[in-house]
């Protein structure tokens, strides 16, 4: 049998119990916001973990005998393993560099971050922090880049993590733009997070040989997917949407109109790489939606987005040098992602398979 090793350090003793007693404090607002307050104790516990260089005073096993201390005098309480004391001090040293809190539970907050009394990072669950905490390996960027996913999409654990499973952070806002040059710096910049490189087609099951009308269809198909993967505010118009442009009649491969930006979203699909004409027939779709459709009172100037199998980004970039009109360029992928989670849950390998043939038959 292992021995139990009690700490009888005055010091020691006396910090049990000021956690003891914060953590009854915080109780008593758990009922109006449990948790954020759970978070900010999780914070502070982490901060005095770290802060008090515990393991070079009491030993490498002090967070074993701090869970069991803590344990005994807070019997019902959850959360106190060793190892989410372990999360907290990972928790509180990751976010340390952005966040500065006030010693007693309920101070308010500085960050350089956000301004509001409830800081981001308190405002998302525990279970989602240790998942973000397990994945981002240390990349504080990453982690508040999820954490405003959460909170802006109202993520579920298993959403979250299989969005950081399909490298979202590494694609999100890296489609090549002209969105600088071509728009207001706000607007613009609002347009170049929306996009991604590559975008995620792995919804729609293809996996042989295809052409681009198929790809489409595909996408349509599963419209809800297509619509989640190109993002936030996205509204669905139409497909092979007709423009009657003078004598001549055109059609859009699709046509979305982004609520955020409030613009239309003109959405070109390649299947071959990408050639500098494409530039052209983008531009003059975007300009005709500008003419035709776009109501200057209310809407902003389109965009437009071209998704092509491959591209040779010294040549896309210098074909969008020489467009007026604000455009972006990306790449799409088939397979290189995980399909997403079953009904919410990680999915077993037979699972995988058998959710792979149903979409391939279908």
């Amino acid at each position: 049998m292992t021995k139990t090793i009690r700490i009888l350090d005055t010091e020691y003793l006396q910090w049990v119990k000021r956690l003891v007693e914060r953590y009854r404090q915080s109780q008593i607002k758990a009922a109006i916001k449990v948790n954020s307050e759970q978070l900010m104790y999780n914070w502070q516990l982490g901060c005095d973990i770290v802060n008090m260089k515990v393991e070079e005073r009491w030993g490498e096993r002090v967070i074993n005998c701090l869970s069991k201390d803590l344990k005994r005098e807070m019997p019902n309480v959850e959360g106190l393993s060793a190892t989410n004391l372990r999360y907290c001090r990972r928790f509180y040293l990751l976010y340390s560099q952005y966040f500065t809190i006030c010693p007693q539970v309920g101070g308010k907050i500085s960050s350089p971050i956000d301004g509001n009394n409830i800081e981001p990072i308190f405002r998302i669950p525990w279970g989602h922090h240790k998942l973000i905490l397990d994945k981002v390996k240390g990349n504080i960027d990453k982690a508040l880049f999820f954490i405003h996913q959460t909170i802006e999409n109202d993520w579920s654990r298993s959403i979250l993590e299989n969005w950081i499973d399909t490298d979202l952070y590494e694609r999100s806002g890296k489609a090549l733009t002209n969105f600088k040059d071509t728009m207001p710096e706000e607007s613009g910049g609002l347009a170049q997070d929306l996009t991604k490189d590559p975008y995620n087609f792995a919804f729609t099951g293809i996996r042989s040989k295809y052409n681009e009308m198929q790809l489409k269809e595909a996408l349509l198909k599963n419209i809800t997917d297509f619509l989640i993967e190109l993002g936030t505010g996205f509204a669905y118009v139409g497909k092979e949407y007709r423009l009657q442009i003078g004598e001549t009649e055109k059609f859009i491969d699709l046509l979305f109109y982004n609520l955020k930006l409030r613009c239309y979203v003109v959405v070109e699909v390649k299947v071959e790489k990408f050639d500098s004409k494409d530039i052209g027939q983008l531009g003059t779709y975007v300009t005709a939606v500008n003419h035709i459709l776009r109501d200057a009172k209310i809407d902003n100037p389109t965009i437009g987005l071209l998704v092509c199998r491959s591209k040779d980004n010294t040549l896309a970039k210098y074909a969008l040098e020489s467009s007026s009109q604000p455009i972006g360029i990306s790449e799409y992928e088939l397979e290189k992602f995980y399909p997403e989670k079953i009904e919410g849950t990680i999915p077993s390998i037979d699972e995988i398979e058998k959710g792979l043939k149903i979409r391939i038959e279908d």
